[in-house]
């Protein structure tokens, strides 16, 4: 059956805005301001990225940020095949010996899996691949082929000791659930070393907001609302990642008009169907931000909200296919509600 494919052509699924300009998705600055920002949009870790920054040294900043992001994609492509990644897939299930940065993101990314029990996968990579989402050929594999991919998929079995990686024959692991997110953490200590403290990054729908806007305010990021134009809110934010998974990024309809989204049940091997739409995980690091999007979108409203009240350290903002918002009592106050989206709201509380 020929598939007809349809995929979101916004890479940015949030958009910065600031200064009270809604329809920007640049950072606005008003006319009396003397600093003017800074920008480098690039297409890297197969997505757009647009990074904007303020200061003296702005421009030197955004370049070896830049050039870093080129290097890690290079460490961490599963096609490149001088990458970390790639070399580790392909050894026959000998050690390798990855850098610095790969080791740290691959520790990070076993760790994640571990706490959310799977949820997140980084060796779910074959079944993604057999979907299609990473080409553009997708299609709905067979049962028979799934439950056989997902025969290799126990992350468990991955190990890790100092910067030698061993995947066993046969597994492939992908970080494309926590690279932009790690990403972006590393790409801020870098313009920070540079004297940067006030800028917006925009890796493919990960916003990681250094410092705040230029004339002291917070930065306002639109929420993008799922399956349709507009936003679901604005939130104000400082000194903060904010990352959204949802369906809506990459999917596509069948001829009998049945959508499958990119996002993995790890344990069924299929599109997740846990009653939500997206998820919007706003914290300190990149690297929590974009693991705990994806994870919990996979876990559904109520073990999110449990994991939140277990673990806590974050905050969320949950879109259920009811079209229902919610969201953590610590943003509460920083998140504008748009018309429409205002009418089933629940916030969640610890106690």
């Amino acid at each position: 059956m020929k598939k007809k494919t349809i995929c979101s052509l916004a890479a940015a699924i949030i958009l910065t805005v600031a200064g009270g300009c809604e329809n920007s998705s640049l950072p606005f600055m008003k006319e009396n301001q003397e600093a003017a920002p800074v920008e480098r949009s690039i297409f890297a870790m197969n997505t757009y990225m647009t990074l904007t920054a303020y200061g003296d040294k702005a421009e030197e900043g955004l370049d070896a940020a830049r050039d870093q992001i080129y290097a890690l994609e290079d460490l961490w492509s599963v096609t490149y095949e001088n990458s970390d990644i790639y070399k580790a897939n392909h050894s026959g299930g000998q050690a390798v010996e990855v850098s610095d940065e790969t080791a740290s993101l691959v520790g990070f990314a076993l760790d994640m899996a571990r706490q959310t029990r799977g949820a997140l996968n980084p060796a779910i990579y074959p079944v993604l691949e057999a979907w299609g989402f990473t080409t553009d050929s997708k299609q709905v594999p067979s049962r028979e082929e799934i439950d056989r991919l997902l025969e290799n998929t126990d992350y468990t079995r991955i190990k890790l000791d100092g910067n030698m990686l061993t995947v066993p024959d046969g597994m492939e692991m992908d970080l494309g659930s926590v690279g932009k997110g790690y990403a972006a953490d590393l790409v801020t200590e870098t313009l920070k070393d540079y004297g940067v403290e006030s800028a917006i990054l925009s890796l493919g729908g990960n916003i990681q907001a250094i410092g705040s806007h230029p004339d002291g305010t917070d930065w306002r990021i639109g929420i993008r609302a799922p399956w349709e134009d507009g936003y679901i809110g604005i939130l104000s934010a400082s000194d903060a990642a904010v990352v959204t998974s949802g369906g809506y990024e990459n999917y596509f309809e069948d001829e009998d008009g049945h959508i499958y989204w990119h996002i993995l049940d790890p344990s069924t091997g299929r599109p997740a169907e846990s009653g939500l739409q997206s998820v919007t995980i706003i914290g300190a690091e990149g690297r929590m931000c974009d693991a705990l999007s994806t994870s919990l979108f996979v876990m559904g409203a109520e073990k999110a909200r449990d994991y939140w009240r277990e673990n806590g350290g974050f905050d969320m903002i949950l879109v259920t296919d009811d079209r229902e918002l919610l969201i953590t009592e610590g943003i509460a106050n920083d998140f504008a509600v748009s018309e429409g989206w205002d009418t089933n709201i629940q916030i969640l509380k610890k106690e």
